[in-house]
């Protein structure tokens, strides 16, 4: 069997961190299969359409590598796979419901609908369309149906569920039966002439000779509907796969109440794609218990749809943020790094002698190990891209001693004999020269750091020294005992 699986979202906002998982095992899925994964835009709910919020969609996809088979133009009954420029399409097969006897015209309004509600809630029976009992072609008859719409009244198309047992097979969720007296006639045409996620969705899925369905766990409710929908039609049923939910630590359901939700705040703070798509791809499979670093490339050879949970996953940021660091510490190339520390420095207007790639290499490799974020360096280490101005004043007071000033600056003649800037040669030079006075070495780095920082902590003061160069150092020696700061 060719294996063809989509992505279906629908355009109303931000990419959600489950949408990017639900996107990501398609992916992995098709990939491993050697089969298609396609992209939808659901956008058949207009009442809740945003604008922009396609392009939004498609940015976070792109960000996190995802790619799509089929460019969605010029494809016919296949494309462009947008379903509000495939209306014609859903209304021809809702009317062949319609003429097959297994859906039909209803015509209640907004208040005759919650009346029947409330009717029914109050009789303690299941909150459904009760068939018998309102405005429809059942109820009115035929021929008062076609008077109706003939006439122009507003009307909607619904599902006739039938009284029988609806089952289907789940690869996560193995066999699951609901009977149809527990399932909705389903609205499958709105009254605006747009259908709904159900119809469109069948449909889609359909025409585009989906293979696998795999969508996370909220959809599984509507599965009977769409099980109803494909027997109607005569249709061999897609492999239905469910996705577990998302979580907040607390196992309640993940949202923005609680936290960021949306892909694009995440690219926003700095995460290392690989790294986030790593991590999205743990919640809730996880191919070894052992591992949780994998690339790509290692994630589609070993996906399996039958592997994932049922339970909930939970997203956990401080297990994200490990992943982070794990990749900024030992996976990403330090010339990537360099590349988005130069953007960095560039928006925040650092001079040019700062700049220089190969003195941004070093910086990163002296710090890695100390951040999450590249983003973070400026600021932690400001010191290490413009001469420093603020100096720790309570650092300051802990660490001066009467001699230090004199210390300082017999230590600054004793540098500016060294050629060899390195830390080899500076922290012997200086150890072997404060314990030739019987001093420790801490009398005099403090005031150096001091001097050197402004900063009262940092990476060794030596490799520092060594990162800044010679001329650098030197020249806040003079800059910091002039000033008498």
């Amino acid at each position: 069997m060719s294996v063809r699986v989509r992505f279906a979202p629908s355009p109303t906002g931000y990419l959600h961190v489950g949408g990017l998982r639900t996107a990501l095992y398609n992916y992995l899925f098709a990939r491993k299969m050697g089969g298609k994964c396609i992209l939808r835009i659901e956008d058949t709910d207009r009442t809740r359409f945003v604008e922009n919020a396609t392009e939004n969609l498609l940015s976070s996809l792109q960000w996190a590598g995802i790619e799509f088979d089929e460019s969605p133009v010029n494809l016919g009954d296949f494309g462009p796979y947008v379903q509000s420029e495939r209306l014609h399409i859903y209304k021809k097969y809702a009317l062949q419901l319609i003429d097959n006897g297994f859906a039909y015209y209803a015509f209640d309004t907004a208040e005759e609908l919650n009346e029947m509600r409330k009717r029914l809630q109050a009789e303690k029976k299941i909150t459904k369309y009760d068939r018998m009992s309102m405005k429809n072609q059942f109820s009115l008859g035929k021929e008062r149906a076609k008077e109706l719409i003939d006439s122009g009244v507003p009307y909607v198309i619904r599902l006739l569920v039938p009284d029988e047992l609806i089952s289907f097979h789940d690869i996560i969720r193995g066999d699951i039966s609901v009977h149809g007296r527990e399932i909705d006639d389903q609205i499958l045409m709105k009254s605006d002439g747009f259908p709904t996620y159900h119809l469109a969705n069948v449909v889609d899925d359909k025409l585009m000779e989906i293979s696998h369905v795999i969508r996370g766990e909220e959809w599984l409710p509507s599965t009977p509907k769409h099980v109803i929908l494909y027997k109607y039609f005569g249709w061999d049923l897609p492999e239905f796969a469910h996705l577990p939910l998302l979580l907040n630590k607390d196992k309640s359901k993940l949202s923005k109440r609680q936290g960021d939700v949306a892909v694009e705040d995440y690219i926003n703070k700095g995460y290392i794609r690989d790294a986030f798509v790593n991590f999205i791809a743990l919640l809730g499979w996880n191919p070894s218990a052992d591992e949780e670093i994998y690339s790509i490339e290692k994630l589609i050879e070993l996906f399996r749809l039958d592997k994932v949970n049922k339970g909930g996953a939970v997203f956990d940021l401080v297990k994200l943020d490990w992943v982070q660091a794990y990749y900024l510490h030992h996976i990403v190339p330090v010339e990537q790094l360099v590349e988005e520390l130069s953007i960095l420095l560039e928006k925040k207007g650092v001079a040019a002698e700062f700049k220089n790639p190969q003195y941004l290499k070093k910086v990163i490799e002296l710090f890695r190990e100390r951040i999450k974020f590249i983003a973070e360096l400026p600021e932690l280490a400001d010191y290490m891209f413009a001469e420093p101005s603020d100096f720790d004043e309570k650092y300051k007071a802990k660490h001066w001693k009467d001699n230090t000033e004199e210390l300082l600056r017999e230590l600054y003649d004793k540098l500016s004999n060294v050629e060899d800037f390195t830390h080899d040669v500076l922290y012997p030079l200086v150890r072997d020269w404060i314990e030739s006075k019987e001093m420790k070495l801490k009398i005099i780095i403090h005031p150096l750091r001091l001097l050197i920082t402004g900063k009262s902590s940092g990476a060794g003061m030596f490799e520092t020294m060594e990162v800044l160069g010679k001329e650098k150092c030197l020249k806040r020696f003079v800059y910091f005992l002039e000033n008498k700061i």
